[in-house]
């Protein structure tokens, strides 16, 4: 039996701006949005061959016409609703769906893939910095928890609890995982002797349950994926270097895969977490502008092994207290890829984490063209996927070239090939970027010839990925402000914009512009400016500047 320490009724799991406006039948419903099948098996539209050639234009018209007869998929335009917008392109790309439990979900096959994708380059990366993977059970002992007090305290509301097993209450209630420092902390005790057992670095991939009050898919929802780190050190020099290695390879990770230009920095000891004496973290802007905490690394000093007599013996004979880290990236650094890279038409993915980096569509009109253009489709399969390439052919024939155009746009694939029989016999194929809309985004005769396709097919990638990320850097920078009084504070906030200013007011201080503004302080960014600073709410010296902005 699962209970929580502060159950909400069922009308507040879901937040009024995510769910209130879209029930979860009406998603469900959009999420199997499909135009109706095509009048015949073979293409009406958008025939392969030079932009002048009179079968091209002609087949284009046809298909605008018949798409926008036969599809209805219901994607909101961002300006208007951004958070319809965003619940619109989980649906219509297949990402995920509601589970039976409100405030859990499905991760479909489409978005599990993306999360695989993080899950292969930072696997690597872990194992380059020294740590090894393992598992911890999912079930705590309630004990666990209470022994750090400021642990217990930050997590209680969210903590779902186990209280019958086997049909019998149980003797202690169990947690479900929250996060593990205290269970590891557990093991770590009977692991750890002396200094020669240290370093211990470990990391995990498990599920994590905590209850939220509201809930948004990938972003906050009861029950989500993540990855989480441990570590324990014979000095806190060690540990500190370890809190902020780890948050260097996430800001590498979201800057050279995910192109989300995210701003690395220190928590405020008010959103420092729960049992940590600081908290690194990279903050995204999403395209609401609002801020996304992408992943965090956090320096637990001794606040754990003194809770749990986690020792070891120093070189010296004397016992003492190891330092630990532990960091994490989760399911939520998915949503921030839908809201930083999509727009109208859907999801815009980065090629090095998109599941498909190019779909490969066949045009036909007769039945006697069929075999010779699905053969040189198959060839120019053969010849990306040789190459390393995520390359997906889309040869059915249920749905018309037009259809599939849109529905891979959709879905955010970054590069489309287009084949017809003019194509076959030129030995040339058509190729369209899905982050330049429209003519020109495409580009025709390109040879089939490997060497030569190969070479600018991964070009063109290595382009989408650069400019995907040049983007957000524009956006980003645009929409931070400098501010020097906390009236500016205010109205930068109040545009929904971010504001950059020096900062050394109290805790007290900064409850209160959360309360009047709804900002929090995202970080003490790494890089900071130099020179005199004057706090913006108190007039007095401050040594950093702080960015504050709404969040998710």
């Amino acid at each position: 039996m699962v209970s929580s320490l502060r159950l909400p009724t069922l009308t507040s799991l879901f937040s009024p701006s995510s769910f209130a406006r879209r029930s979860t039948v009406t998603l469900r419903r959009r999420l199997h949005l499909r135009p109706p099948l095509a009048a015949g098996s073979y293409a009406q539209s958008a025939a392969s061959s030079p932009p002048e050639t009179e079968d091209r234009v002609e087949g284009k018209k046809s298909s605008r016409v018949q798409e926008r007869a036969n599809t209805d998929r219901v994607i909101t335009p961002r300006s208007q609703d951004f958070n319809a917008w965003y619940l619109d392109v989980i649906a219509n790309a297949e990402l995920a769906d509601y589970g039976p439990v409100r405030g859990t979900m499905v991760i479909r096959p489409y978005g599990y893939a993306i999360w695989e994708a993080i899950q292969d380059y930072l696997n690597v990366k872990f194992k380059e910095t020294g740590h090894s993977n393992m598992y911890f059970p999912q079930f705590i002992p309630y004990s666990f928890i209470e022994k750090e007090a400021s642990h217990v305290e930050g997590f209680s509301p969210e903590l779902a609890l186990v209280t019958i097993g086997g049909g019998k209450e149980l003797e202690e209630k169990l947690v479900v995982r929250p996060t593990s420092e205290t269970i590891v902390n557990h093991m770590f005790t009977q692991w750890i002797h002396s200094y020669r057992d240290l370093p211990l670095m470990i990391n995990q991939w498990a599920n994590v349950t905590r209850w939220e009050m509201r809930t948004k898919p990938f972003v906050r929802t009861l029950e989500f994926l993540w990855q989480e780190g441990h570590t324990a050190h014979a000095t806190p020099e060690e540990a500190e270097e370890e809190a902020l290695q780890m948050i260097d390879v996430y800001t590498k990770f979201a800057y050279e895969q995910a192109a989300i230009p995210v701003i690395p920095g220190r928590k405020s000891k008010v959103e420092t977490f729960a049992g940590a004496d600081k908290t690194y973290t990279i903050e995204a802007m999403m395209g609401d502008r609002k801020a996304l905490q992408a992943g965090t690394s956090h320096n637990l000093g001794q606040n754990f092994s003194r809770a749990f007599g986690t020792q070891f013996t120093d070189e010296n004979g004397q016992r003492q207290h190891v330092w630990q880290t532990s960091w994490a990236i989760s399911t939520r650094f998915v949503g921030g890829i839908i809201m930083t890279h999509g727009d109208d038409t859907g999801l815009m993915l980065p090629p090095r984490i998109a599941p498909v980096q190019v779909v490969i569509v066949p045009i036909w009109k007769k039945a006697d063209e069929k075999t010779g253009v699905l053969n040189a489709a198959s060839s120019v399969a053969e010849i990306l996927k040789t190459a390393g390439l995520k390359v997906k052919l889309d040869d059915t024939e249920q749905r018309t070239p037009g259809w599939k155009f849109n529905f891979w746009e959709m879905k955010g694939v970054p590069l489309r090939i287009e084949i017809g029989p003019r194509d076959v016999s030129s030995g040339s194929v058509v190729i369209s970027r899905r982050d330049i809309p429209g003519k020109q985004g495409k580009v025709f005769g390109i040879s089939m010839e490997p060497s030569i396709l190969e070479a600018y097919v991964k070009d063109r990638l290595d382009e989408i990925q650069s400019s995907l990320l040049e983007r957000a850097i524009s956006f980003r920078d645009s929409n931070i402000v400098d501010v020097s009084s906390y009236e500016e504070l205010k109205e930068v906030i109040s545009l929904g914009k971010w504001a950059r200013g020096p900062w050394s007011a109290s805790d007290a201080d900064e409850l209160r512009v959360k309360e009047e503004t709804g900002a929090t302080i995202r970080c003490y960014p790494f890089e900071q400016p130099q020179g005199t600073k004057t706090c913006l709410m108190t007039g007095n010296t401050a040594k950093e500047v702080a960015i504050f902005a709404k969040s998710y």
